[in-house]
């Protein structure tokens, strides 16, 4: 069955860069689609497909593949030595007291 269809998306905020386009004349289908990798190039997949050949990719790449530099290694501080509370002093009962008499 005969068909045609695209789309794109491009959001700044969240770096999604992508884009698919795709055709049939009810025996062969050819499109394309584009997507934004994360190390900076865009990957270009162009493609047909039909019942005789399958599907035949051609991949592609634009621009340079660059790698932010890793950010230098800081070992976190080593903990505070653990000093123990002093002791509670010992328990004494207050000196009983005589009875009063009433």
């Amino acid at each position: 069955m005969p068909f045609e269809f695209a789309y794109a998306v491009k959001d700044d905020y969240s770096g999604n860069d992508f884009s698919h386009d795709e055709k049939s004349d009810g025996d062969v289908t050819s499109g394309s689609y584009r997507v934004l990798l994360p190390d900076g190039r865009t990957q270009i997949v162009t493609f047909t497909a039909d019942h005789h050949n399958g599907y035949v990719a051609q991949v592609t790449y634009e621009g340079e593949a660059s790698y932010p530099a890793p950010a230098p290694y800081h070992p976190p501080p080593p903990p505070a030595p653990y000093h123990p509370p002093p002791p509670a002093p010992l328990y004494k009962p207050a000196p009983a007291s005589a009875p009063e008499e009433a």
